[in-house]
């Protein structure tokens, strides 16, 4: 049984068998990693009692949504080279403090102003728990056999919280008022705050070098930007402001890499790269969150609008999807571990969440199983690569920089949920606007939504006209969307046995060269720093 402040050896050589105390200590750790994904779609349900209550703007509204989601992607990276430096558990504590903190200030907010401000505290909150919470599994779980499970439950939480996030909105606000869907954070942050101390390790960098703060506002002028301009482009078109938004963000992410080659002691350190698997693993990363969220826009707008599902009904059956997903994991572990090569398991999840988008690209104006079953199969391969791509990451990097490397890959996977949604969006839009009847008022022809709310103000048969042509289109639209989503699947299917086909892992479970057998990981003298006890 491991001691709470003891550290393991960074070699790269597998360590002892996880006990039941690392295993009781995950399970911790799950809590509010479920809430923090839950934060993402928990007020889908709950907006309208806001509005009524607090009176916002429709711009205050928009930043009610938003601003949680900016400032987590914003901070995704300072908050990951913070933790290698002042210690994951000790950063990890902080966080869940300043997120129950939040949700108090957030359940009992008199304003719009107040809510946005704990909200974007939220956010902060939610920056350094995910990237601690995955670095401390890489500490806990030395042995890579059980780091691959571990890291497999992680990937299955982090996608299951986002789809149960409605739900439980939706259930707490018939229930109760609408900031009960932040009270119920506090009791996971209080046990976590109680047991973390004893369960959880703590380790650091023992040479970080200085923190460097000048890359901190250039992480969040590169970041920033473009999650907000892509974000937009989906509803909005492809507008100036948008188009130069996402500029300037390249711009600034230009500076931000510059600084980190030059600096003395920067905020990623280089080292991160030097292992084999680790850029390939941020890559397929982001794409197979592209092809996550490019789906999610479409089928929670197919089963409330298309099929006109409530919005209750509409997330109890969005659930039904994530059954596959809890599965696929598990089984993609086993088998890299019984000798299948990581590319080969890989590669197959992406051709699974190929077959997915094909059968979303087979889907009528009434194929509620169909979609289901297509969402189901999509997500079970996007979640096999995830969780092969974050045990690759994590098995690659200086043990001293896995906050680091767990930043990058969750940054990453923020820039692919907002491309996905922008470019698969925009394919559904263009082929939307393109099948819509000429001469219906511009409300209907910009989206569905607007469609429906314009068709029930016409009588009788032009109404239901209406409604059908839209309800048509948007089907068409979607159906064109996973063709793309089909191809792009494919071809990173191609992409991964590529770049992967020379990284194995040996039976201990070990990340290496595939011809040489040597450990893919950086240089060992790095690896001998990578931890220190607290």
């Amino acid at each position: 049984m491991t001691n709470p402040t003891s550290t393991t050896t960074a070699s790269g050589a597998p360590g002892a068998l996880a006990g039941r105390r690392e295993w009781t200590a995950l399970g911790v750790l799950m809590l509010p990693l479920l809430l923090v994904s839950m934060d993402v779609s928990v007020l889908y349900f709950a907006i309208p009692s806001i509005s009524a209550d607090l009176e916002p703007s429709g711009t205050q509204q928009l930043w009610i949504f938003d601003i949680y989601a900016f400032v987590l992607a914003g901070l995704l990276m300072t908050m990951g080279s913070l933790g290698d430096r002042i210690g994951r558990r000790k950063l990890l504590l902080f966080g869940a403090a300043a997120f129950g903190t939040a949700s108090v200030l957030a359940a009992y907010a008199n304003s719009a102003e107040m809510l946005i401000a704990a909200r974007a505290l939220l956010g902060v909150g939610g920056a350094t728990l995910m990237p601690s919470t995955m670095a401390i599994i890489r500490t806990m779980f030395t042995d890579p056999g059980q780091r691959t499970k571990a890291i497999g439950l992680w990937s299955g939480v982090m996608t299951g919280g986002i789809a149960l996030g409605s739900v439980m909105s939706g259930v707490l606000v018939q229930y109760f008022w609408w900031g009960s869907v932040f009270l119920v954070n506090l009791p996971a942050m209080a046990l976590l705050l109680v047991l973390g101390p004893f369960l959880l390790p703590e380790s650091r960098n023992p040479e970080p070098g200085r923190f460097d703060l000048l890359s901190v506002p250039l992480s969040m002028a590169a970041v920033l930007p473009v999650i907000y301009g892509v974000k937009e482009i989906p509803s909005e078109g492809w507008k100036t402001e948008y188009v130069v938004s996402v500029l300037v963000g390249l711009v600034f992410a230009a500076l931000f890499v510059h600084r980190q080659r030059t600096a003395k002691s920067p905020l990623i350190s280089p080292a991160v790269f030097r292992g084999r698997g680790f850029a390939p693993a941020v890559v397929l990363n982001l794409i197979s969150s592209f092809g996550m969220m490019g789906s999610a826009f479409f089928t929670t707008q197919y089963l409330q609008s298309v099929l006109g599902k409530s919005s209750m009904a509409a997330a109890l059956w969005s659930l039904l999807p994530t059954v596959l997903v809890g599965v696929a994991a598990p089984v993609a572990a086993q088998l890299v571990q019984k000798g299948v090569h990581r590319a080969h398991v890989v590669s197959g999840g992406f051709v699974v969440a190929a077959c997915g988008y094909g059968l979303l690209a087979l889907a009528g104006t009434d194929s509620l199983w169909l979609v289901l079953a297509g969402a189901g199969v999509l997500a079970s391969g996007i979640v096999t690569v995830m969780s092969q791509m974050m045990d690759l990451a994590l098995g690659t990097v200086p043990l001293g920089n896995t906050g680091a490397a767990a930043s990058l890959l969750e940054t990453g996977a923020e820039f692919g949920g907002a491309l996905g949604m922008a470019v698969l969006g925009s394919i559904g839009t263009a082929v939307y606007r393109h099948d819509i009847p000429a001469g219906v008022p511009a409300a209907a022809h910009e989206t569905l939504g607007g469609a429906l709310a314009v068709a029930g103000q016409l009588p009788g048969d032009a109404g239901r006209a209406l409604t059908d042509a839209a309800r048509e289109a948007f089907t068409h639209g979607m159906q064109a969307a996973a063709v793309a989503g089909t191809v792009l699947l494919l071809g990173a299917a191609v992409l991964a046995t590529a770049s992967l086909r020379k990284v194995a892992v040996r039976e201990s479970g070990d990340v290496v060269d595939a011809g040489t057998g040597e450990p893919l990981q950086a240089a060992a003298s790095e690896q001998n720093n990578g931890l220190t006890p607290a």
